[in-house]
Order: structure tokens, then sequence, then C-alpha cells
């Protein structure tokens, strides 16, 4: 009895990715559970509604881009798990103070909550944190959803025959993904309900805006068809703005 198996080409390729599909799950799992506990022990207990809100916002966004890139593209997900040799040495400098900043702002909220150094602030506050949160989530998944190049790392990525993606929000700012991102990490100090939080939260932006400028001159010096992409949607971040 004759019995059809795939090209050995074919079953290797297929086993990379779900090799890369498990990875990248693995990755998110493990950055939502060292988020979460440093926000639940910085703040010494584990009854506070924001702090589940913020895990809940951050599920629900894994949620979202999980099914929706296992069913439409889930070599994107295989190479958000992986950390290659052509990444830009600018970003490796980056990262980790990206890392830092971000875990620090929900510690910073965490001890703010537990040593009352911010006190009760208006429940606008937080309502504001929510929808800006949900609104910054909700954008960067958009971009993700848009290109299917959309990397965790500023590299240009050959193998892939990256081309340059122009739909969705990109039609609108070169960089939508990292105005989605500056906005949720600006949005857990008013979810949080801390002013000194504010502090790390504002130098992740910053930092993310760094990263935007280098890795916007990477595009327009190595990516083909980028410059007159850049010429036609001429703001970075904030239209009409930069």
């Amino acid at each position: 009895m004759n019995q059809r198996t795939a090209p050995p080409l074919v079953e290797s390729k297929g086993s990379s990715l779900r090799a890369g599909v498990r990875r990248r799950m693995m990755q998110v799992g493990v950055s939502l559970l060292v988020e979460a506990s440093a926000l639940f022990l910085s703040a010494g207990r584990l009854r506070w509604g924001a702090g589940w809100a913020f895990v809940a916002h951050y599920l629900g966004v894994v949620g979202v881009n999980s099914v929706t890139l296992l069913r439409r593209d889930p070599e994107l997900i295989a190479e958000r798990s992986r950390l290659l040799a052509n990444t830009k040495a600018f970003d490796l400098v980056l990262a980790p103070f990206l890392v830092l900043s971000t875990l620090g702002t929900v510690v910073a909220a965490g001890l703010d909550n537990r040593f009352r150094w911010t006190g009760r602030l208006p429940r606008a506050v937080a309502v504001a944190g929510n929808l800006l949160m949900a609104a910054g989530y909700g954008l960067t998944s958009w971009a993700m959803a848009s290109n299917r190049y959309f990397s965790t790392a500023v590299r240009i990525q050959k193998e892939r025959g990256q081309v340059v993606e122009t739909g969705g929000p990109y039609s609108m700012v070169r960089h939508p993904g990292y105005v989605g991102a500056v906005a949720s990490n600006l949005a857990t100090p008013l979810l949080l309900g801390s002013r000194w939080a504010l502090i790390p939260a504002g130098i992740a932006a910053a930092l993310y805006v760094v990263r935007t400028v280098l890795e916007d001159r990477t595009l327009r010096r190595e990516l083909e068809g980028y410059e007159g992409y850049a010429r036609r949607v001429r703001y970075r971040l904030i239209p009409g703005v930069w």
C-alpha cells in the first residue's frame, strides 16, 4: 500500500513553524507571569481590582492576536519568537532598557499602591487608563495584522522577502505599532492609579520614540520602496505633528 508523505523540506519547514509558534506562546506566557508577579508582589496583595484589570487587558490582547495570527499568519508568530543575527546593534542596546522601564512601571505602581504615595485619584483617571490601554493594544494588534513583517527586532527580513506594507494603519503613520506601545505604556499608570509609575512609563515612551527614529532611518536606507512610502506617508507617529 502506497502512502503519501510530505517532502522532507516541507515537513521540516512545518516542524520549524510549529516550534516557533510554541516558543512564542511560551515567551508571551512567561512575560505575562513576570509582569503580573512583579505587580502583585510589589503591591503586597492580590485583592486589587485595577491590577487584575491590567492583567485582563494583557490576556485580552494576547487572545485576540493569537486567534487572528494562528489563522492568518502563523509564520509571523514564529518570526516574533526569534532574535536573529542581523538585528541592528542599536536595537540590541535599546531592548533591555525597554524591558526594564516597562517592568519598572508595574513595580512602581505596585509599591505606590502598597504605601499609598499617590492617594486616591478620581475614577475618571482609571476609566481613561482603561480606554487608552484598550486603544493602544487595539492599534498594535491592527498594525500586526496589517504587516506580516511585524518583528520584535529591528532588522531587514531578506530571507522572508520583506516589502513595504502600506495598508491598515500604515496608510496614516509609518510606525503605528509604536504609537500603540507608547499609548499602552502611558495608560498603565492611569489604570493603576499611580503618579510615580509615570516616571518609568515616560522613559519607556521616550525609548520607543528613539527606536522609531533609528528604525525609520534603517528602513529608508535598506528597504527598497520605503523612501517613496515615507514621502507619501509623511508622519512617523502622530498625523500632522511628527
